[in-house]
């Protein structure tokens, strides 16, 4: 089994890296086929983003496709846009956040398809910094509501609507990561739902992964990079609108 899970926290950590994301809408399901009950996987799943995320923001810093400035307008809007998550998830029906969430995403990921391949670095400096908090704010408010790190909507957002340089808004979204998943960490250390071990072993191979996926990134041309997101976003989508009509 720790093989299995060195290996998992390799490939998960590679995707993170890669595509900017905190992985634990691919960790928690995966932890869930090798037996793990759900409160396990959230909590090994949120360790292991809490690992990735930090080294990842670090390495990307270092690498100057992260504005530390800009990266934490964006971070603390969105720990105050997910201090309204418990608020709206109680007055707001599950299908009318899913709909709102599978319509974000795809507005997001449309404005993401028609962005320019290439834009400038320096133009992400350009943009407003009360723009970005409440970026920040809202996806922290909507993305918090429906359990998940918030990353999926920052890139596509930031790309598509604000013209965002698509390698810093990777990085930013990575970094985005960070808020959650160590506010997560601490939550979940208190009411006793982190598997310790089984996170440390995941947390710490993925380390691996995002030095690789970065490395990937950054030599990956834009024009493939674009394309690529695109196709994770899609899947994601896809399988929001397959878990709604389920509900439904």
């Amino acid at each position: 089994m720790e093989l299995l899970l060195v290996a998992v926290g390799v490939a998960i950590g590679g995707m993170s890296g890669f595509f900017g994301i905190g992985g634990g809408t691919m960790l928690v399901p995966t932890l869930m086929m090798l037996g793990f009950d759900i409160k396990s996987a959230i909590g090994i799943s949120v360790m292991q983003m809490a690992f990735s995320s930090l080294y990842g923001s670090w390495i990307n810093h270092r690498k100057g496709h992260l504005d530390l400035g800009e990266g934490m307008v964006i971070g603390l809007g969105g720990s105050l846009g997910a201090l309204g998550s418990g608020w709206l998830v109680k007055i707001v029906p599950s299908i009318v956040l899913e709909v709102a969430f599978v319509g974000v995403v795809a507005f997001a990921l449309y404005r993401f398809f028609k962005a320019p391949v290439y834009i400038d670095e320096n133009l992400g400096h350009d943009l407003p910094k009360p723009v970005l908090f409440m970026v920040g704010a809202v996806i922290g408010l909507l993305a918090i509501s429906m359990g998940i790190g918030g990353s999926i909507l920052l890139t596509p957002i930031l790309v598509g609507l604000l013209h965002y340089p698509l390698k810093k808004a990777v990085s930013a979204g990575l970094f985005f990561v960070v808020f959650s998943s160590v506010s997560g960490f601490v939550s979940l250390s208190i009411t006793g739902h982190i598997d310790y071990w089984h996170g440390f072993l995941v947390g710490i191979s993925s380390l691996a992964g995002v030095h690789i996926g970065i490395h990937m990134a950054s030599r990956t041309g834009h024009k493939r990079h674009k394309s690529a997101l695109v196709v994770l976003y899609i899947v994601i989508l896809s399988l929001m609108l397959k878990k709604i009509l389920e509900s439904a």
